[in-house]
């Protein structure tokens, strides 16, 4: 069940150095939040820390509260682990398992979840790999490795993965960058039917694809080299690239810099 997301004073650190700082913002269920802004502005941190895969780097840590619906992740007692499984990420680059079929892929979440029923198992891979628009195209190849799939088709095979363990948000950090276009549209065909059952967070550079998908948009941005990135404004997707409230907004999305 799509839940949401409320961040609040959050900031992360690499070691002594602060990478975010101070962000607020709240994401709706069933919606589609992009993160944009130049490189190094600490979107895609922001992302990691949604579902506490930040401090999996060594030194890393963060400060601050992430409420999905009522429950602080970063709460005492709170297990990293569930968190990860209660919220789901695709990666940039597609990254299936490369010793694992197409299937297995799919079914390793659920195996560590302790489905064991074969039917089951059966069942829920074939409603992951139609959720993510991907079954007709392999139902007659599920034993052949999923690292033989084409590019979009292998991210497709991701989300697939993802969504099978029922999570109530998706994250994606530039689930399209190394996908051409028509494989890109595919993905963003996607985004737009899996907004009904999940609240979903990607993080793009491509304002086309912001202004396409998403249904609002948070601009983050630096003062300068070695400075924390920060929220500048986060509003309507619409709103934001007709008429941004900060001037640094609409020079960012009209290319006067970033």
């Amino acid at each position: 069940m799509a839940k949401r997301i409320d961040v609040s004073g959050m900031s992360a650190y690499y070691g002594g150095f602060k990478a975010i700082d101070d962000i607020s913002l709240t994401v709706e269920p069933r919606t589609v939040t992009a993160f944009i802004g130049p490189s190094g502005c600490g979107k895609s941190t922001v992302l990691r820390t949604l579902n506490r895969m930040h401090e999996v780097i060594p030194g890393a840590r963060v400060e601050g509260k992430v409420l999905l619906d009522d429950v602080d992740l970063y709460g005492q007692g709170i297990d990293p682990v569930a968190v990860r499984r209660t919220v789901g990420m695709v990666f940039q680059r597609p990254n299936p398992f490369p010793t694992m079929s197409i299937y297995e892929n799919v079914a390793a979440g659920l195996r560590l979840n302790g489905l064991k029923h074969k039917g089951d198992m059966d069942d829920l891979v074939e409603h992951s790999l139609r959720g993510a628009n991907l079954w007709e195209e392999v139902k007659d190849r599920l034993r052949k490795p999923g690292a033989g799939l084409s590019g979009g088709q292998q991210q497709r095979l991701c989300i697939a993965r993802a969504i099978a363990v029922s999570p109530d948000v998706l994250l994606m950090d530039e689930p399209c960058s190394a996908l051409d276009p028509i494989s890109t549209l595919a993905i963003e065909d996607l985004i737009a039917q899996l907004k009904a059952e999940y609240t979903i967070v990607i993080v793009t550079h491509n304002m086309q694809q912001a202004a396409r998908v998403s249904d609002r948009t948070a601009f983050f941005n630096i003062a300068g080299t070695g400075q924390p990135g920060k929220l500048i404004e986060i509003d309507d997707t619409a709103r934001i690239f007709a008429n941004p409230s900060q001037r640094a907004t609409e020079d960012y999305i009209t290319g006067r810099f970033g």
